[in-house]
């Protein structure tokens, strides 16, 4: 099976389901949460052999762990407004985040 993430750091994206905005800062090739957490939170029980991602949620301050199927491009090249942006990103240019040089 091909792994292979639809989306990148940066990019900006839409939730289908939940209809929020915001800016992935992690990938995971497969899903790595527990299986209590994916039966309580994970309703529609998304793949757990495909993509998961950690996103920054515009006008909020949490973050969620998303499967891709859930995810969509979000066009809008609009900022994201979250109290870690600056934190992981250098800025936003064309629509997509630049992350940090050497955060550690």
């Amino acid at each position: 099976m091909n792994n292979r993430a639809r989306f990148s750091i940066g990019q900006l994206v839409h939730h289908r389901l939940f209809d929020y905005r915001g800016v992935i800062f992690d990938v995971d090739a497969v899903f790595q949460g527990t299986e209590e957490w994916y039966e309580k939170v994970a309703k529609s029980q998304p793949p757990k052999d495909r993509p998961w991602y950690h996103v920054l949620v515009d006008g909020a301050e949490h973050t969620t762990y998303v499967a891709e199927r859930n995810l969509e491009p979000d066009l809008s090249e609009e900022a994201v407004d979250h109290p870690l942006i600056h934190q992981l990103f250098a800025g936003l240019e064309s629509g997509c985040y630049l992350p940090t040089q050497g955060v550690n």
